[in-house]
């Protein structure tokens, strides 16, 4: 069926029940419907345009959930369709790729996008770091949206190699001690005359060093 006002398809079917002669049906296509949606306002239809304004919107966001769906990530080939789907990210691009999707789901989740209030004692690495990291990850961002991915590369090994730093902090102290052991030089057991078999070299008799490979004997 086509529309009462031009040819296209009609998508929207409206029956009026204010017109004395009986019901009044209407049948029109996307861009006629809001046209009677914003001509009808004041009319005693005013409560049936409020009901097809909320319909045009849903399909609005059909259209918009559809092109969504479409999005794919670069990197591990996964759909939002398919994250819609499985409820699963396949790589840590996909965050960046859909983030204008992801963030309403964070927001309904968790009230927002960000942690506020006070950080755990236990947490590692000093505000200072943590704002690089976040500085990097938004250049990653960039990189990854103008598809410069040997940038965007580059740029996650040093994000990696930061966070491997963090967790590596408790050890420094123990490593630095090990290594100034290690440059200690060793320290002999004795430091007094040399002795054999509990004798005294210093009581030897001169005898008994003349170059003869007998064991010295004792002095008496």
């Amino acid at each position: 069926m086509k529309c009462q006002h031009c040819e296209k398809p009609a998508t929207f079917h409206i029956t009026e029940l204010t017109e004395p002669d009986g019901p009044k049906v209407l049948h029109l296509c996307e861009e006629h419907a809001r046209i009677f949606l914003s001509g009808e306002g004041s009319s005693p239809a005013s409560a049936l345009s409020g009901i097809l304004a909320k319909q045009l919107k849903m399909d609005k966001a059909a259209e918009e959930i559809a092109a969504s769906d479409k999005k794919t990530c670069p990197v591990c080939g996964i759909t939002f369709a398919e994250f819609r789907k499985g409820g699963r990210l396949g790589c840590a691009y996909d965050y960046i790729i859909f983030e204008e999707d992801l963030e309403p789901l964070l927001i309904n989740i968790h009230g927002a996008l960000g942690h506020t209030g006070k950080i755990p004692t236990n947490r590692k690495g000093s505000p200072e770091r943590q704002r690089q990291l976040a500085q990097l990850r938004d250049e990653m961002k960039k990189a990854i949206k103008k598809e410069e991915y040997e940038n965007a590369s580059q740029l996650r090994d040093q994000i990696a190699a930061i966070e491997s730093g963090t967790w590596a902090e408790e050890s420094e102290s123990d490593e630095e001690g090990f290594e100034s052991f290690q440059s200690e030089p060793p320290t002999s057991a004795s430091t007094g005359p040399s002795t054999q078999e509990g004798v005294d070299t210093d009581e030897l008799d001169r005898d008994d060093l003349d170059g003869d490979d007998s064991p010295p004997t004792p002095k008496e």
